[in-house]
C-alpha cells in the first residue's frame, strides 16, 4: 500500500489510510490494507488491528468495515495465527488473533445482517479452533464469545450448529473454565504470560490488578458459554446431549460470581430446560437440583424468576410434579405474597393456582399427583395458603370499624411479643408474632412486613434457620418495592449463613447493605457512608467462602488468596505456554422493628425494642 503521510514512518499505515479525505480513495485503501495485511509479515501490524477493535467495540453498528472485508481478514488472521507459530511469536504477533475474534463477536452481537457476512466470510470454522483451545484460554473467551452472538440469530445459527462438537466444547468449557483460569494464570503469578497480564490490566499492571481481572474474565468465559449452550436449548433435539447429570447437577451454582450479577448464568439455561417437556424429567430427576432451585427462588437478585418459572412448570407438568412437590411448594407457599416481579404481573396469584391444581379436592386439579402421594403437611401448608386468601376476600366486605379493632388487636399482641422479646423469652416472643399475624388484616402489608420480619429474628435466634429463612422470604415478598425491607434482608443472610449457604448469604448482606445506604431508619442507615461492622465481617467472610476459584484452588493447590483469610490450598502445578485451556416500613409509633437484636451473631449482644 502506497505511502498517505510523509510524517509517518510505517508505508502504508492504517492510520494514516483513516485520514484520506478522499471518500473514495479512503474506502478503495481501506479494502487493499484488508486484502493484503494477512499476507504481510512485518513488525507492527498489531497496532492496526487493536485500532480496529476499539472501533468495532465503539461502533459495532458501522457497516463500512464488513462491506470492505473486515471479516475475511480477521478469519485469515486466526488461521495464520494457528498455522504459523514462528509467525505468532515474533513482534506482538501473539495478541492478533485474540483482537481478530473480539473483532468478529463485536461486529455480530447486534446486527444479523452481519452475522450472516460472517459466516459467508467463513468466521466459524477459526472460531471452533480458538474454542478447541489451541492457543490459550484468553482466546478461547473471545471465540465464545462471538460464536454465541453468531448463535443466537436464526439465519446464522444452522452454520454454528452443524460444527456438532461446538456443544460439546461449551459443556466442558462451562464446567472447566474456572478451573483453567486458575491453574493457568491465577496460581502461579511469575508463570503468567506477558501478554494476558497485558490484556487482562490494559497498563494498570500489578499482581493483585490481574488476579480481580482473570476472575472476572473466567466469570465471562463461563457466563458466555451457557449463553451459546442456551441457543442450543431452544432446540429440542440437543436437549439429550445438554441434559447430562453432571453438567445439570453444576449449573444451578454456575452463577458468575459479582461481576456477573446481570448475567442468566446457569438458572437461565435451567429455565429454557425447563420450557420442553423433554428437558423437564432430567432436571427434576437431578440430585440437589430442586433444593437448589428453591434457594434461587427465594433470593433478591435477577434470578429470582427464573427459578420460579422452573418450579411452576416442574410442578405444573404430571411427569414431574410428584418428583419435586414435597421441596418446591413450602419455597412457592414463601412467595405466594409476591405481586410483581419484573415481567411477571400477579405472580403470587400464578404461584397460588399452580399449588390448587396440583393437589385433588382443593382445586381443579387439572395437572394433579394423588393426593395420598402428597405429605399432610405439605397439604395442610397449600390449605393455608388457600385460606389466607379467602380471609383477604372476606375481609374486603368487613366495616372499616372491625378491621381498625383487629389491627389494634394485632399490635396490642406484637407489643407483648416486644416485651417477651427483650426479657428474653425469645419462643414466647415468637408465639406472639405468629398471634399477632392471626388477628393483622391482609391488607395491612406493612404491619404484616413487620410481623414476619420479627419472627424471622425469633427463629434465627431459637437456631431454626429454615423457619427464618421462610419467615424472613414472606415479608420481603409483602414489602413494597419487593425484597427491599432491609431488616429482613440481614436476618435471611445471617440464616443462609447458619446453613452454609455462602452465596445466598453473600447477596442478602450486599442488598442489605445497599438499603441500609437509604434508609432513614437511625438503626440502619451508615453514618457517613460507613458499613456496619456486623455486616462488613459476614460479607468477608461469605466473599471468602463463595470465591469464584474455591474449588478449583482446593484441586490445585498453591495459591496464598489475597484478600481471601490468607488460607493456602494444596501444591503447585505446572503449565505450559501453549497447554490447551480445556427502608423502615413503620415509623416510631409504637410500631418499630426489633433493630439491635439483628447485630446478635456479628456484633454485641442484642435487645429487642
Amino acid at each position: 500500500m502506497d505511502k498517505i503521510s510523509q510524517d509517518c514512518p510505517y508505508p502504508g499505515c492504517f492510520f494514516c489510510v483513516m485520514k484520506e479525505g478522499n471518500p473514495s480513495k479512503r474506502r478503495a485503501s481501506i479494502l487493499k490494507f484488508f486484502r493484503e495485511l494477512p499476507s504481510q509479515d512485518d513488525d507492527g501490524q498489531v497496532l492496526p488491528i487493536s485500532g480496529l477493535w476499539n472501533t468495532a467495540m465503539a461502533h459495532p453498528n458501522d457497516p463500512e468495515f464488513i462491506e470492505l472485508g473486515i471479516f475475511e481478514c480477521m478469519t485469515a488472521l486466526i488461521w495464520k495465527g494457528l498455522k504459523n507459530r514462528r509467525w505468532l511469536s515474533h513482534d506482538q504477533n501473539i495478541y492478533i488473533p485474540y483482537y481478530a475474534a473480539h473483532i468478529i463477536g463485536s461486529y455480530t452481537m447486534n446486527m444479523e445482517e452481519f452475522a450472516e457476512s460472517a459466516v459467508h466470510a467463513g468466521v466459524v470454522p477459526a472460531l471452533v479452533e480458538l474454542l478447541r483451545g489451541r492457543l490459550t484460554w484468553v482466546e478461547q473467551r473471545v471465540a465464545v464469545r462471538a460464536l454465541g452472538h453468531l448463535a443466537t440469530y436464526a439465519s446464522t445459527f444452522p452454520a454454528v450448529a452443524s460444527h456438532g462438537e461446538i456443544l460439546e466444547l461449551s459443556i466442558q468449557l462451562a464446567m472447566s473454565s474456572l478451573e483453567i483460569v486458575y491453574s493457568h494464570f491465577y496460581q502461579n503469578a511469575d508463570r503468567r504470560l506477558s501478554y494476558h497480564c497485558d490484556l487482562l490490566t490494559r497498563g494498570m499492571g500489578g499482581v493483585e490488578m490481574e488476579s480481580r481481572k482473570a476472575e472476572e474474565w473466567a466469570s465471562q468465559l463461563q457466563c458466555w458459554s451457557l449463553q451459546l449452550i442456551n441457543c442450543f436449548a431452544f432446540k429440542p433435539e440437543f436437549l439429550s446431549t445438554i441434559c447430562k447429570q453432571d453438567f445439570l447437577i453444576k449449573l444451578p451454582g454456575m452463577w458468575g460470581g459479582l461481576v456477573n450479577e446481570n448475567s442468566p448464568a446457569g438458572i437461565g439455561l435451567l429455565r429454557t430446560i425447563c420450557h420442553h417437556k423433554v428437558g423437564k424429567g432430567p432436571v427434576a430427576s437431578c440430585p440437589g437440583m430442586i433444593e437448589a432451585l428453591c434457594n434461587i427462588a427465594r433470593s433478591s437478585d435477577d434470578w429470582q424468576s427464573m427459578a420460579i418459572d422452573c418450579l411452576l412448570w416442574l410442578l405444573q407438568d404430571p411427569t414431574t410434579c410428584h418428583k419435586v412437590i414435597d421441596t418446591a411448594v413450602p419455597a412457592l407457599l414463601d412467595l405466594a405474597d409476591i405481586s410483581t416481579l419484573g415481567d411477571h404481573k400477579k405472580l403470587g396469584d400464578s404461584i397460588v393456582n399452580a399449588l390448587q391444581e396440583c393437589i385433588p379436592s382443593l382445586g381443579t386439579a387439572r395437572n394433579s399427583v394423588s393426593r395420598n402421594s402428597v405429605s399432610d403437611q405439605i397439604k395442610d401448608e397449600i390449605e393455608e395458603i388457600l385460606s389466607s386468601r379467602q380471609r383477604f376476600k372476606w375481609e374486603k366486605n368487613l366495616p372499616k370499624e372491625d378491621l381498625h379493632i383487629k389491627q389494634a388487636a394485632s399490635l396490642v399482641v406484637k407489643l407483648e411479643g416486644n416485651s417477651l422479646f427483650s426479657a428474653g423469652n425469645i419462643s414466647g416472643a415468637a408465639s406472639k408474632y405468629s398471634e399477632a399475624l392471626s388477628l393483622c388484616p391482609m391488607r395491612s402489608k406493612k404491619e404484616r412486613v413487620v410481623l414476619f420480619s420479627n419472627r424471622a429474628q425469633c427463629r434465627l435466634l431459637l437456631q431454626q434457620p429454615l423457619a427464618a429463612i421462610s419467615d424472613a422470604t414472606r415479608a420481603l415478598c409483602l414489602h413494597n418495592p419487593v425484597n427491599r425491607h432491609a431488616k429482613s434482608l440481614w436476618r435471611r443472610a445471617q440464616a443462609y449463613d447458619m446453613l452454609g449457604l455462602a452465596k445466598e448469604s453473600l447477596l442478602d448482606a450486599i442488598l442489605f447493605i445497599n438499603e441500609c445506604s437509604q434508609s432513614t431508619d437511625p438503626d440502619l442507615s451508615l453514618r457517613q457512608n460507613k458499613v456496619p461492622d456486623y455486616a462488613e465481617r459476614l460479607v468477608k467472610k461469605q466473599m471468602r467462602e463463595a470465591w469464584l476459584f474455591k474449588e478449583a484452588a482446593i484441586k490445585h493447590g498453591g495459591v496464598h488468596m489475597e484478600g481471601h483469610g490468607g488460607e493456602v490450598y494444596g501444591q503447585e502445578s505446572d503449565d505450559s505456554e501453549w497447554e490447551t485451556a480445556s427502608e423502615s416500613d413503620i415509623g416510631n409509633d409504637g410500631r418499630d422493628e426489633m433493630g439491635e437484636n439483628d447485630k446478635a451473631r456479628y456484633d454485641k449482644p442484642s435487645k429487642g425494642t
